[in-house]
């Protein structure tokens, strides 16, 4: 096994936009970082150190270490992850993002680097709400401009709510405030290992493979990134920050040389 590049250092960057021309791939210095940070285990912010951390931002990292860049993660709302993008308020988006192919319309994706997929939650009390076939009439919790929102919206009879972080609708459920909440497994799994105030209903509802996003024009940083992709997988690192975050070796279909991208249940917006 190769060193394992697993560099913890990112910069919390919370500056506006910029207009200023982007370096050539072979002198760029730093490589500016869209990312939610309201997400765990793959995004959030450590209220100890006031820094960024989670799965997203290991990856991201070691793909900078790898290619001499230093990372400058910038905070910014999920639905404005894309708009931020090609507007130049950074170089690249890594948030928990599924491929689908409304955002291929815009920009462009690394190879998946995670499968994941939408869960139902309800209160740890409940006994009413056994699967997605129960939530007719009931209110639903989601985070705004994510895959989730967009298949709640599809079911037919049920209110939806959005919310700016997904934090925010499992404290409302927690409140009586809502019935549920829809949203991507493992952060659904995190909340729940964390508050025990909740637990998941039913089956999975789609398959999701989420990727960095760049702008459509950003060929050849997309190709960096995509071989640091490559090179982690082969020397091991990948690996090491999957279990790290995870506490399970990675699915086998990431160790490969390609991922297949799975079909979205949940049409996705911008």
């Amino acid at each position: 096994m190769n060193k394992i590049f697993i560099c913890m250092t990112v910069v919390l960057l919370l500056t506006g936009c910029t207009s200023e021309k982007q370096p050539d791939i072979s002198e760029r210095k730093v490589l500016r970082i869209g990312s939610d940070a309201t997400y765990p285990p793959f995004e959030t912010v450590n209220t100890a150190t006031g820094e960024p951390e989670g799965f997203d931002i290991d990856l991201i990292s070691c793909i900078c270490e790898l290619n001499g860049w230093k990372p400058e993660i910038i905070v910014t709302p999920f639905d404005g992850m894309i708009p931020g993008l090609n507007n130049r308020k950074f170089d690249v988006a890594i948030s928990s993002m599924t491929i689908t192919p409304q955002r291929m319309a815009v920009v462009s994706f690394s190879e998946p680097y995670y499968r994941a997929g939408q869960i139902v939650a309800v209160p740890v009390g409940d006994t009413y709400i056994k699967s997605v076939d129960d939530l007719r009439g009931k209110r639903v919790g989601v985070q705004l401009g994510t895959t989730g929102e967009i298949m709640a919206k599809k079911f037919d009879g049920v209110h939806v709510y959005s919310y700016d972080n997904i934090g925010a609708a499992f404290i409302d459920m927690a409140n009586g405030n809502l019935d549920a909440v829809l949203n991507d497994f493992p952060t659904t799994l995190t909340y729940i290992e964390q508050n025990r105030a909740a637990k998941t209903v039913g089956e999975l509802l789609s398959t999701e493979h989420y990727g960095i996003a760049v702008r459509k024009k950003d060929k050849a940083l997309l190709e960096k990134i995509n071989e640091a992709l490559r090179t982690m997988k082969a020397d091991g690192s990948y690996e090491a920050i999957y279990m790290k975050w995870f506490n399970t070796p990675p699915l086998a279909e990431f160790m490969g040389d390609t991922v297949a991208v799975g079909d979205t249940t949940g049409e996705s917006s911008l």
